[in-house]
């Protein structure tokens, strides 16, 4: 009775199955970070556009005039420092996919080790019986009487 495989390293790669899990997390919260910052700029983008076409069509007071092109300047400002920010967080989405990247293929490595060993294990079983059918045919062996 061949004895099952044990692979010595099973804490290790499950363990390192966990970080690669917990990077595939952080590299989602990542990614939803950026998107909404995306639609944030696409929304600042879209309030800027129309301040200025209000800003073109309208006539206004002095202190409308005033008003709006404060307005229209704090939104560049903000439009400004949210590109900024969107640079940041799509660096944090390549890092973590790199994380994530390093952290597969860790758990890679050890799953084709484990692989390896358990293939290993089954051809030297293998070997062992086969080593004993040949001597249990070499005792039961009884030569023609002449």
């Amino acid at each position: 009775m061949p004895r099952p495989f044990r692979f010595n390293l099973d804490k290790v790669l499950e363990y390192r199955s966990q970080l690669e899990d917990q990077a595939k997390i952080a590299l989602s919260k990542a990614q939803q970070a950026l998107r909404d910052h995306d639609r944030f700029l696409e929304m600042l983008e879209g309030d800027l556009d129309l301040q200025r076409e209000k800003l073109a069509s309208t006539a206004l007071s002095a202190a409308e005039l005033w008003l709006l092109r404060s307005y229209i300047q704090r939104l560049e400002h903000d439009l400004a420092l949210g590109r900024q920010r969107r640079i940041e967080l799509a660096q944090d989405v390549h890092n973590c996919r790199e994380e994530l990247a390093a952290r597969a293929k860790d758990r890679k490595l050890l799953e084709k080790l484990k692989e390896t060993q358990a293939a290993r294990h089954v051809a030297e079983e293998n070997r062992k019986e086969q080593a004993g059918f040949d001597e249990m045919a070499t005792l039961r062996y009884q030569p023609p009487v002449v």
